[in-house]
């Protein structure tokens, strides 16, 4: 099992990355979360995941241990393949899926494409007690269906914010401010956005 590559980056993609390993290039495919991180053409180490199957053998790369673990996570669960995980990686960081996950909020689940509403059940019942154990996250600070936050964001639309981002910002003014109203959501999202 091929558990990491590290080498010269030859080649950078949105989707995949060549890398130059003592004269043998590593085709590996990654999220956009690593094609971000990555140098432009540097001596770089990923950390990988081989995925066999009969047709083919994929190699996945990842930035990190922990986008590597949350991946692993994912594709273990029933529908969710490389693809689909990939993407997920690619739409959200590993903490962001970690904590939508830990706090059940489906609907940010379902909004990544090719999840529907029973797959981001599936992921949640599956991987809720693995993420917060392997992770250590304890108690969720967020609330599945906190009405304060929800109007923050719909205040924050509003005002012409995209919804991603502000989700993001109340998110993390939540986890310093849990018992926040409307208005100090708004007041202290705005300062981070």
């Amino acid at each position: 099992m091929i558990t990491q590559v590290s080498g010269k980056l030859v080649e950078k993609n949105p989707t995949h990355v060549v890398i130059d390993c003592h004269g043998v290039g590593y085709l590996l495919h990654i999220s956009l979360n690593t094609f971000t991180a990555l140098p432009e053409s540097e001596a770089v180490t990923l950390f990988t995941h081989m995925q066999v199957r009969e047709d083919a053998h994929t190699l996945y790369g990842f930035i990190n241990k922990t986008e590597r673990a949350v991946f692993k996570l994912l594709i273990s669960v029933s529908g969710v393949g490389p693809s689909i995980a990939r993407t997920m990686m690619s739409s959200m960081t590993s903490e962001e899926i970690q904590q939508a996950i830990a706090s059940e909020d489906v609907p940010v689940i379902q909004s990544v494409k090719g999840i529907g509403a029973k797959t981001a059940q599936r992921v949640i019942v599956d991987l809720k007690d693995k993420i917060l154990k392997t992770f250590d996250m304890g108690d969720v600070s967020i609330v599945l269906n906190n009405t304060n936050k929800e109007e923050a964001l719909s205040a924050l639309e509003v005002l012409g914010f995209t919804r991603k981002q502000s989700d993001k910002v109340i998110n993390m003014v939540l986890k310093e401010h849990k018992d926040a109203t409307v208005e100090q959501l708004i007041k202290l999202s705005l300062k981070n956005l």
